[in-house]
This record gives C-alpha cells, sequence and structure tokens, in this order.
C-alpha cells in the first residue's frame, strides 16, 4: 500500500518532466524565471500555500537560517488551514504527487519544509 510518505515526491520544475511525477503542483509563491507554462506542465500553481514574500526573503536560502525558517513556515501554514487541505485532498485521491520548487538549493527550500511539516 502507498503511504503518503512514498506519494509525494518533491522535484526542481527545471528538471525534466517525467511520467513518473504523477499531479504536479507548483508552490511557489512566484512564478519560475525563464521556464514557460507549457514546459512547467503543472497540473495545479498552489502559490498561496507558499511562504509569505517577508519569511522568504529573511531566509534567503542561508543554509543557517534553515530550522528558524522551518519553524517559522510552519506557524505561517497554521492561517492557511484551508489551503493545506485542499493539498492533503490532493495527496490522498492522486497516486503520485510531485511538489514543485524553484530553488537551486535542494535540500533547504520551501518544498522540503513542506513535506516536513505536514509530515508526508
Amino acid at each position: 500500500m502507498n503511504t503518503p510518505e512514498s506519494r509525494v515526491q518533491l522535484k526542481r520544475v527545471y528538471d525534466d518532466f517525467e511520467s513518473t511525477d504523477g499531479y504536479r503542483v507548483l508552490i511557489d509563491r512566484l512564478w519560475p524565471r525563464g521556464i514557460s507554462k507549457q514546459k512547467a506542465k503543472i497540473n495545479l500553481w498552489l502559490k498561496d500555500i507558499a511562504p509569505s514574500n517577508e519569511l522568504r526573503k529573511w531566509f534567503s536560502h542561508d543554509p543557517q537560517k534553515w530550522e528558524e525558517f522551518t519553524n517559522r513556515y510552519e506557524e505561517e501554514l497554521k492561517e492557511k488551514e484551508d489551503i493545506v487541505n485542499s493539498l492533503k485532498e490532493i495527496i490522498a485521491k492522486e497516486k503520485i504527487v510531485t511538489l514543485l520548487f524553484s530553488a537551486s538549493d535542494e535540500k533547504h527550500n520551501n518544498a522540503v519544509a513542506l513535506k516536513k511539516i505536514l509530515k508526508l
């Protein structure tokens, strides 16, 4: 049986589309630079689940701020219960869900934090 953990994967939006991506959800607030909507092959842009502009700018992808970023992002998500629940419904319904992000740091970004926060 597939658990939510095994059905949610993370991927840079700039990486090539693969049939194994399943349902593709962009979770960045800003549209990724230099990529067309056609090339991105996104099923849903859930920009409101992304960290606030203030938090994103504060973090600035500094690995030393990672733990605090994750904690602050989790606090922000408590105010976005309906958006979080809509993502959880998609995950429950789809066989595979790929959370797409544009950050070049694949270990310290909002997708990694979101997956950890939601225990996916």
